[in-house]
């Protein structure tokens, strides 16, 4: 047995990592992936080819159902004085640059139509941008959170997605990191405190069953 197993298995016995599902108007949040962090020969970039993919398919989904589609940037004004302390902790974020390719969202999931972009400065897709108030107009009650990083931005927006009271799900492979210690490390943690670690299959599946026509 794995640390990760033991884990399971003790968060188990003192009750945690409940399911809560999802409700009624579900909404798709992309985060970060954009050409930056898609490539792998960034300093901020890994291989995540693979959650392009399955993201894709999230898209074209709720695409087809017409449900919420929101998609997150990182960029920062040339003097970097909007990036705080964060340019300080990690120097590879002089990279994102407002106006710049590297900000762009990855083309292969790129927005279509009126499909939004949130800029954000941090971690979170709710600190200091007017998420909360397009999903409150928008009557959503369900966030499923798709793209990077596991251990940072989606996990950040997580954690703010169940303190502003939504039912949270992340599909395990529609996010990814740049290592496989912190990715799994924060599954684990999500799933068993801030929202329902899934698949991109369950996701698709359900919203076949309460969607469709």
């Amino acid at each position: 047995m794995d640390w990760i197993e033991a884990t399971e298995d003790r968060y188990d016995e003192r009750e945690f990592g409940e399911s809560v599902g999802m409700g009624e108007r579900p909404a798709l949040l992309v985060i970060d992936l954009i050409n930056a962090f898609t490539d792998p020969e960034s300093n901020l970039g890994s291989d995540v080819d693979d959650v392009v993919a399955q993201t894709a398919r999230l898209l074209e989904a709720f695409r087809e159902h017409d449900l919420p589609r929101y998609f997150t940037t990182v960029a920062f004004e040339d003097s970097y004085g909007d990036a705080g302390m964060f340019v300080e902790k990690v120097p590879a974020l002089e990279e994102l640059r407002l106006g710049t390719e590297r900000v762009a969202v990855d083309d292969r999931v790129a927005p279509v139509g009126d499909e939004r972009v949130v800029l954000k400065k941090y971690a979170s897709a709710f600190f200091g941008t007017d998420l909360q108030s397009e999903l409150t107009t928008n009557r959503v009650d369900t966030l499923v959170i798709a793209g990077v990083t596991t251990s940072g931005c989606v996990r950040a927006t997580a954690v703010d997605g169940l303190q502003h009271g939504y039912r949270t799900l992340v599909p395990a492979d529609a996010v990814g990191d740049r290592a496989e210690g912190p990715h799994r490390a924060n599954l684990l943690d999500i799933d068993a405190k801030y929202g329902d670690v899934v698949t991109t299959d369950a996701v698709l599946d359900r919203l076949t069953a309460d969607f469709e026509d």
